[in-house]
């Protein structure tokens, strides 16, 4: 609908009307003649008139995650939030493509958008049963920028480049909408606004975000699908930015709004709102949290689950405070209503979409996208020729911890069927495989009893007691999934063994839950024998307050939590070598693939980062053992994330990556290793060598710390863009045309294959450090062997534009720019350069006044929020902080400093030249009662303040704040 943000009164919705929206109101409360249900009439006009036909109450009630059915005007209930990242989650069986970073990988929008098409469809396609959980608010896709690859939710994103992110995010988007903004088939909402990047502490970290990373980086990946209207609203983050929650972040209505002529819906985290008188201690009250966050651009509160009670208790008593006005809820009510509309629930039967049913879910079209899918998207990172493999040497073996089992993560949807590596590859060769895990099976006895650990015998299994039983009720698999983790699988029915806040049971499938509660970790003693330890991740929750370790409570022999000078001491028997069943497995076959990964419940996921980014030791001891028995060994990584894989890479002839690709993974795979596909995948983040190459997972200044390939100065295991082909290709020059730049790729082999052509550009001089390269356009093309093509790559001289931070503006520098063009970032095959008519950045004029967040430099400072509302300022964390304010023209000799400070006592000196340089002035504060009450400090400069410098402020007193200055 076109108009933005607009205030309503009753007034207003009585005019409108008069005016011809129809007076009379009808007898039944589904007759079309009420104008909410009119679709000839504008969406505008129906928001106005069924917004002035409910009281106040039943707005406010449309503000929770559940609104309610108002049965009075036939209103059905709607909810929002159906999760569907790749494929509709947590509503039973559906179609479950590659994880988010598997389908960025393809570096496909135009697949992006079939798969984002397709998803739409299958949650429209519980539209005429209405199952618990569903709704056409959808909360996918995320779009925070992969800039740290330890990021628990990895996999839930698309890349570390905004260009990319933003061109795969409308895509995707696009699909979920259908294309017709003004007729949605689904309302996507992107997550998560804004700098949301580490689960460690999430909702009490700040991530700083000064102008130019905001603007050029974070803020750039969330702006394009918003701008094209593939997405109806952004959902605010758990962190603070700035010192201020997301949840009260103005710009949802400042920044965001601005970016479109619709309505947005914009809706808050899981129980965020109560994170701001709780864990964050923001605002005293939820009623004052809840105003604040509903007057920064918030309009759907995500908060106590099912019960809207609290927040529509918190709502009325803002307004009996005064903190809100009834024209708030009517905003926030206007934006929901406005897309609801849009949906066509309020028109005839349904509207555009009404009469898709539950026969699109996982429909034999879709199955065949999910392989398209998880064929495109797998990366070949390495190949000495080891691939693709023969299909007449069928003597296969397909060994590891992921040849024949297939995970989901958290937002996956329930797999319809499950075609495994190994499966895939028996289909394909057209017999059978020999297949090996290539984990230990162990029995744990202990030590001082002779007893052995044994579980159930039944499908739903048992609690886990000492006995004197052997055989396999006392014997388990041992997944190794790094960081000392593992898991252990019951070898008496295959469940895992997991805690339910009471015993141990092997009752699982997979390890799953919030908790994920199959988790465990074998310490080793002095004395060679073993602790076993709960590491559920409920143990690591501050609440958590009972012991880790196991031991025998029961006079049965039930093993409970002990404390660890109690826990049993168990030796570890191993049954069965797992690397030994391994390498008899490939011993004389033809080839060995190798399958070794990640479970994406485990070791990095939502509300838990990573600390280790190499493989587990378990399965890198797997392949070494496999590869020396079998020279024929190529490699499959299955995971959700890049892995820092060592020498081990360097080892073996083929690495081949793929995520967690879904139901079809084991097809893919297939065709992939056989070459009834060539691999076209391109990594969309830097796969670092070492956690040393990357700086604290909280520190968010790109630009600083020198993070992503964008500013990256050392080498990277494999660069963002890389992929190889069975095939290659040869660039052209690049030529400038209208609108870009255009070059010939050829290929050269003798495979049909795809091409992903990248475009960087590099600004050579600069007043502001630049990227060492920047995509800035990208295009996969399709060549037969021996074919030529043209690539055009679209790229105008507006997108060279960076964020001025003198002048708080968009800026387009003169200069010369290079182009490059190639396979990866690092891969560049054409050049040429770029003469730009821009402009130059004048020298700063410190006689305005300056806001101190506008720095060029800084050390030993936080960004913070000026108010609690808006603004923010710079915090001193540590004593002699200092901010720099590079080429600054000071006229005519400036005479006096003015600030405004607030927090901490302490001094703000001027100085020239560095942090340590001319010091020509010195402002004194006492400090203030209150971080958030601002005074004016002012200082008589000494006659040196004149000329063309760099002026630094030093700021002595940690938690001394400095909102804005001047130089006059």
């Amino acid at each position: 609908m076109r108009g933005k943000t607009r205030r309503r009164s009753t007034l207003v919705v009585a005019l409108a009307l008069v005016a011809g929206l129809g007076a009379t109101v009808p007898a039944h409360a589904e007759d079309p003649a009420h104008p909410f249900r009119n679709p000839a009439l504008t969406v505008e006009k129906r928001v106005d008139d069924l917004l002035g036909r409910l009281t106040l109450a039943e707005k406010i009630s449309l503000l929770h995650q559940y609104q309610p059915a108002i049965p009075r005007l036939g209103i059905q209930s709607f909810r929002t939030g159906t999760e569907a990242l790749h494929g509709v989650a947590w509503l039973g069986e559906t179609t479950v493509f590659p994880q988010a970073i598997g389908l960025a990988s393809t570096w496909n929008p135009a697949l992006m958008e079939q798969v984002g098409s397709a998803v739409g469809d299958e949650a429209r396609g519980f539209q005429q049963e209405r199952p618990a959980g569903w709704g056409l608010n959808l909360w996918a896709p995320v779009v925070n920028l992969l800039r740290d690859p330890r990021w628990g939710r990895n996999e839930e994103g698309y890349s570390e480049d905004p260009e990319l992110t933003g061109a795969l995010s409308t895509a995707y988007g696009e699909g979920l909408t259908g294309g017709d903004p003004d007729h949605l088939k689904t309302a996507p909402t992107l997550k998560h606004y804004l700098a949301n990047n580490n689960e460690w502490n999430r909702t009490t970290t700040s991530s700083d975000l000064r102008p130019r990373v905001a603007k050029e980086y974070d803020e750039a990946a969330f702006k394009p699908a918003i701008e094209a209207n593939a997405a109806t609203g952004v959902m605010s983050s758990y962190n603070l930015v700035n010192g201020r929650p997301a949840t009260v972040n103005p710009d949802l209505n400042d920044v965001v709004r601005k970016w479109t002529s619709y309505d947005l819906l914009n809706v808050t985290d899981a129980f965020a709102p109560g994170n701001i008188p709780g864990s964050q201690q923001y605002y005293p009250t939820l009623a004052e949290g809840d105003a604040a966050t509903l007057k920064a651009g918030n309009d759907s509160f995500t908060d106590n689950d099912t019960n809207s009670g609290v927040t529509i208790a918190a709502i009325n008593s803002a307004l009996e405070q005064g903190l809100l006005e009834e024209s708030d809820v009517d905003e926030a009510a206007s934006h929901i209503l406005s897309v609801r509309l849009r949906l066509g629930e309020f028109d005839p039967g349904g509207g555009k979409y009404g009469s898709i049913d539950k026969s699109v879910i996982n429909s034999p079209a879709h199955q065949k996208l999910a392989r398209k899918a998880a064929t495109e998207g797998a990366v070949l990172l390495k190949n000495d020729a080891a691939l693709p493999l023969k299909k007449s040497e069928k003597d296969v073996a397909v060994v590891g911890p992921l040849a024949d089992t297939l995970y989901t993560d958290w937002y996956s949807g329930t797999l319809p069927y499950a075609v495994t590596p190994a499966d895939g590859i028996a289909a394909k060769l057209s017999t059978e495989v020999t297949s090996s895990e290539g984990v230990d099976r162990i029995a744990l006895k202990n030590a001082a009893t002779g007893k052995y650990i044994t579980a159930g015998t039944d499908a739903d299994g048992e609690a886990l007691k000492e006995t004197e039983a052997s055989g396999t009720a006392g014997q388990f698999d041992v997944f190794d999934w790094g960081g000392g983790v593992v898991t252990l699988r019951s070898a008496a029915n295959g469940k895992y063994v997991g805690y339910n806040w009471s015993n141990f049971v092997n009752d699982q499938t997979q390890p799953n839950g919030w908790y994920v509660q199959q988790q465990f970790k074998l310490e080793e003693q002095g004395d060679g024998t073993y602790l076993l330890r709960y590491a559920g991740y409920e143990t690591e929750e501050s609440w958590w307050s009972n012991p880790v370790y196991l031991g025998p409570t029961g006079e049965d022999g039930t093993l409970g939590l002990v404390a660890k000078d109690a826990a049993a001491h168990y030796t570890k028997d191993v049954v069965r070598s797992g690397v030994d069943e391994a390498v008899a497995a490939v011993k004389g076959k033809d080839t060995a693939v190798v399958v070794i990964g990640s479970n994406p419940s485990i070791n990095g996921r939502e509300a838990h980062d990573r600390t280790d980014m190499g493989l587990a030791p378990a399965q890198e001891a797997l392949v070494r053992a496999v590869h020396t028995a079998n020279p024929n060994t190529v490699v499959v990584v299955e995971n959700s994330y890049p892995t820092t894989l060592g020498a081990l890479q360097k080892e073996v002839p083929a690495v081949l990556w793929t995520s967690h690709a879904g139901q079809e993974t084991g097809n893919a795979l297939a065709d992939l290793l056989y070459g009834d596909a060539n691999p076209s995948g391109r990594l969309t983040q830097t796969w670092y060598r070492s956690e040393a190459d990357l700086p604290s997972i909280l520190d968010y200044d790109i630009i600083k710390s020198d993070r992503t390939y964008q500013y990256f100065k050392g080498r990277a295991l494999y660069p963002f863009g890389h992929g190889i082909s069975y095939t290659n290709f040869r660039y052209g020059a690049l030529k400038k045309t209208d609108g870009g730049y255009a070059l010939t790729v050829t290929n050269t082999g003798r495979r049909t294959g795809d091409e992903v052509v990248q475009l960087y550009v590099h600004q050579r001089v600069s007043r502001d450090k630049q990227p060492l390269k920047q995509l800035k356009a990208f295009q996969r093309v399709s060549l037969k062997p021996g074919e030529t093509k043209t690539v055009k790559l679209k790229v105008t001289p507006k997108d060279l534009a960076h964020w001025d931070v003198t002048r708080s503006k968009w800026v387009v520098e003169k200069g010369t720019y290079d182009v490059l063009a190639g396979a990866s970032s690092a891969d560049i095959r054409a050049r040429t350069t770029w003469q730009v008519s821009g402009e130059t950045i004048p020298a700063r004029d410190l006689s305005r006044t300056t806001r101190a967040e506008n720095f060029d430099d800084y050390a030993g400072t936080r960004l913070v929020d000026e108010s609690k509302a808006r603004g923010t300022a710079v915090g001193a964390a540590a004593d002699r902080a200092w901010l720099k304010f590079g080429d600054a023209q000071l006229r005519s000799g400036a005479t006096r400093f003015t600030a405004r400070v607030a927090g901490a006592a302490g001094t703000v000196e001027v100085r020239l030249g560095s942090p340590t340089g001319t010091l020509v002035g010195t402002a004194v504060t006492d400090g203030t009662p209150s971080p958030y009450d601002y005074e004016t400090v002012t200082a008589d400069l000494a006659r040196a303040a004149k000329g063309r410098t760099d002026v630094y402020l030093v700021l002595k007193g940690e938690g001394l704040r400095l909102a804005t200055f001047s130089l006059r």
